[in-house]
């Protein structure tokens, strides 16, 4: 199929569960499950993998076509043969539509060539430990790139730009950033500018973002 279409297609199985917009703790965990009898309309989409967490039994599927993320559970992977989905990984699935968007019903094929492994990752402690200067602030982010490690943040028209670390969002409970979303943040000086030391969701508890 071409890059830029849905591929409608029928298949028995069901899926049930929340879309990659928001997931509750845990609710990722059972968002797949097969209902005997049950007929669903798939469609087949081809894209990269944009973050799969094994330990967490889930991740996103950017589609070629422009279309929002699709969820990946761990068990589509290890019931076609599969283990895990690494970064940057190629594939075309069939897909089923659920209310808050299409999850990942069978995987067509993988290529793992343009793959990013964990060993070609940054290793998970290369920053420099800051010590933070400033209180608890409010922060956007302007930049954020998963696969490279590291983003940035800003605290308004004016004010240097805050580099933040993958690891400092790990250490904090955090998968990912999105350009636009608010945070709380506590920065210092560092080797590459101000540094964030310490990073938080603005509002709750820390959750996964699908963008």
């Amino acid at each position: 199929m071409g890059s830029d279409a849905f591929e409608s297609k029928k298949a028995g199985g069901s899926l049930m569960g929340a879309g990659p917009d928001r997931f509750a703790p845990g609710e990722a965990a059972d968002s797949f499950a097969a209902a005997d009898g049950a007929a669903v309309n798939l469609v087949e989409i081809s894209g990269v993998i944009k973050w799969f967490d094994a330990s967490k039994g889930y991740g996103f599927i950017v589609p070629d076509n422009g279309s929002p993320d699709v969820l990946l559970h761990v068990t589509v992977l290890r019931r076609d043969g599969y283990q895990t989905a690494y970064e940057g990984a190629r594939l075309v699935c069939e897909c089923v539509q659920r209310q808050k968007g299409y999850q990942a019903f069978r995987i067509v094929s993988m290529d793992e060539s343009t793959a990013i492994h964990p060993a070609q990752m940054l290793p998970p402690r290369t920053h420099v430990s800051v010590t933070p200067t400033s209180g608890l602030e409010r922060a956007q982010v302007k930049w954020f790139n998963r696969l490279r490690g590291f983003g940035f943040l800003s605290c308004g028209e004016g004010t240097p730009d805050i580099f933040v670390h993958m690891e400092t969002l790990r250490r904090y409970g955090m998968t990912e950033l999105r350009p636009g979303q608010y945070v709380l943040v506590r920065f210092g000086p560092g080797s590459k500018g101000m540094m964030a030391a310490e990073i938080q969701p603005e509002t709750g508890a820390p959750g996964l973002s699908s963008h």
